[in-house]
């Protein structure tokens, strides 16, 4: 009696653990985009958020979605992509909307321009969507006629989570072009590398294709350079740091 209770309640405890473990795939990875949201909106400033960051996670969601007609993986990182679309989406808004206010040039500039000077730092958010849409679709289609090639799903697989594990790199591209981080939340940074580091984790336990896990190393790699440039340019200023907020959307950093 007293191990048919044993083995009930190891059971529970077992799947609440695995319950906890998808709940904070799915939401962990858009907890540090919190503490930037909030410093954009008070500030009416995203000159230290790089919204090239948005692009890589929709690039990457988008794929890993498309990765899993072809190859099967865990559900949970379905719905962590899902959300994690929905949340960039959030953060293009709130940067476009803050940009266009503050930003001086009035010429309007639009995803059907097809002006490759200006990619991704368009005037409206709706140009956005019609690029994720385009985008969507496309790779869409491609998959389609491809998806009995399995080096074409493999491939697929990749792409997606390289091109997650590269996140970062317009934040790192960003600051180093600053020669500061200010204006980037730090925050956001340490979510990062906590979140990369439970993600990478999870995926080596429940025997994630191997693309997942590889580029999860190489992910949390580039938050730890991030971090160190967090140190570097607060030990080393390269600039006088302001002790006022500019409100001058900077287009470089958009």
């Amino acid at each position: 009696m007293e191990d048919e209770m044993f083995e009930q309640l190891m059971y529970v405890l077992n799947q609440l653990v695995t319950w906890i473990a998808a709940g904070a795939m799915v939401f962990g990875g858009v907890v540090p985009y919190i503490p930037q949201y909030r410093d954009i909106r008070r500030t009416q400033n995203a000159e230290g958020f790089s919204t090239y960051v948005c692009l890589v996670l929709l690039v990457a969601n988008i794929l890993r979605i498309l990765f899993r007609f072809g190859r099967y993986f865990e559900t949970p990182l379905l719905w962590q992509s899902i959300v994690m679309i929905a949340t960039m989406l959030i953060m293009l808004n709130l940067c476009t909307n803050v940009r266009v206010a503050t930003e001086l040039q009035t010429k309007r500039r639009s995803f059907t321009d097809f002006d490759w000077s200006h990619f991704w730092s368009w005037s409206r958010f709706v140009d956005y969507l019609q690029c994720v849409v385009a985008f969507t679709l496309l790779a869409a289609y491609v998959t389609y006629l491809l998806l009995d090639s399995s080096v074409f799903v493999e491939s697929l697989g990749f792409l997606a989570v390289f091109t997650e594990a590269m996140l970062g790199t317009p934040q790192l591209y960003c600051n180093y072009q600053n020669k500061s981080t200010e204006g980037m939340s730090i925050k956001m940074v340490m979510m990062w590398t906590s979140g990369d580091t439970f993600k990478t984790g999870y995926f080596l336990l429940t025997e994630a294709p191997v693309q997942f896990w590889t580029c999860g190393l190489l992910q949390v790699g580039v938050d730890i350079a991030i971090l160190f440039q967090v140190y570097y340019y607060s030990r080393y200023p390269q600039k006088p740091v302001s002790h006022t907020v500019s409100h001058t959307t900077s287009t470089k950093a958009l």
